[in-house]
């Protein structure tokens, strides 16, 4: 298979018409967030108290770095400001996704402009994460009390993505707690999520004090024994990233399996349905996970030798994801709140942002153009 030529021009047009949404909203979205889904293709404002809000700050920082633009510089500075007070004031900061919004709105700060106030914040995050770390499991909690019974010892493959914020605080402050807990996570993740046939289970439980395994369930996927799209393409995203702290080889091969399980189930549009027990209409497709996965093939596709042949296979899987998605799924440019990708699904269960824009969708669609079009490095 040759090597992928991305139409660059074909791309640059998609991030413009990203960047143009991103600007019809930017004044209603400088001191709010956007909630986590759209109702009728428009985001309504809220308050930072989601474990989405990172997403959005995130794009302001892709958008700065692929246009050069101020005006998203500044944007992002005062929601910064934001997250300091966040988890100054620990406003819902008792789950795990510490990383979701530290890393893409405070790290990122950090890595591009010097920013202290997002360095002080992100480190206090990775502190507070670090409370939710269970010794004898070696894993980090994802949600509830961490005395409710009904919670305890719950990993979920979200979590992939949260680590970065702890390798990131370990090698800032030279601290290996940060670094040795999430080693053991992702190792319990790779051991317990990940089933024999490379598919995935949503959430897994492990005895809290034993640290044995218990039972895998799904909390938004079909079934416990199916395939939750969104989770897979965190697998597919989150064991590459980790890779770059943790330069372990079956980290990329665990990803690579995930990968072909993932591919092998798509609809001919390459846009994944919400569970890939489901592989066509009339099932809802989840524009958000694709987004999710084109990231991690590229991801994956750069930790891979030059001369494997699996790495074209998965960067032109990447682009093709992305071009679809942007010949296609694009949200009409809108009034202020505008979300940038249609056809996401939230929570299919409880029928909340069923066909509708996702946030982390617009971001993950934004930083495959990025990777696409630029030389990037990652904020996770």
């Amino acid at each position: 298979m040759a090597r992928p030529r991305p139409d660059k021009a074909r791309l640059e047009a998609i991030l413009a018409a990203v960047l143009a949404r991103i600007d019809a909203s930017l004044d209603l979205f400088t001191d709010a967030f956007p909630k986590p889904s759209s109702e009728g293709g428009v985001y309504a404002p809220m308050d930072n108290t989601e474990w989405t809000n990172g997403f959005w700050t995130g794009m302001l920082w892709l958008a700065f770095e692929a246009s050069g633009e101020a005006r998203y510089r500044r944007a992002a500075e005062r929601q910064v400001e934001s997250f300091r007070d966040r988890i100054e004031r620990e406003v819902n900061v008792d789950h795990h996704d510490l990383g979701f919004l530290y890393s893409l709105s405070c790290v990122s700060a950090w890595k591009l402009t010097g920013n202290e106030s997002g360095r002080e914040a992100a480190l206090a995050a990775a502190r507070r994460l670090m409370t939710r770390y269970l010794p004898a499991a070696g894993i980090i909690q994802a949600w509830g009390d961490l005395s409710d019974p009904e919670q305890a010892g719950r990993m979920i493959i979200d979590c992939n993505l949260n680590l970065p914020l702890l390798y990131w605080a370990s090698e800032e402050t030279g601290d290996p707690s940060f670094r040795e807990a999430a080693h053991t996570h992702i190792e319990a993740a790779a051991r317990h999520i990940v089933r024999p046939d490379a598919s995935t289970f949503h959430t897994f439980y492990m005895d809290p004090k034993s640290g044995a395994p218990l039972r895998g369930s799904t909390h938004q996927g079909f079934s416990d024994d199916s395939c939750w799209a969104r989770g897979q393409a965190w697998g597919i995203s989150g064991f590459p990233l980790v890779h770059r702290y943790k330069a372990d080889p079956d980290l990329i091969a665990l990803a690579a399996r995930l990968a072909s399980y993932f591919l092998n189930r798509l609809p001919d549009d390459l846009v994944c349905c919400w569970d890939l027990i489901f592989t066509d209409a009339p099932h809802e497709r989840d524009s958000s996970a694709a987004a999710i996965a084109a990231c991690g093939l590229l991801e994956l596709a750069r930790a891979l030798p030059l001369t494997d042949p699996d790495r074209e296979t998965y960067e032109a899987a990447a682009l093709a994801m992305v071009e679809t998605l942007g010949d296609h799924y694009l949200l009409p440019l809108g009034k202020p709140g505008t979300g940038v990708l249609a056809h996401g699904v939230y929570h299919m269960p409880n029928r909340v942002g069923v066909d509708e824009a996702c946030i982390w969708g617009d971001y993950f669609f934004l930083e495959a153009l990025v990777r696409l079009t630029r030389v990037w490095e990652p904020y996770w």
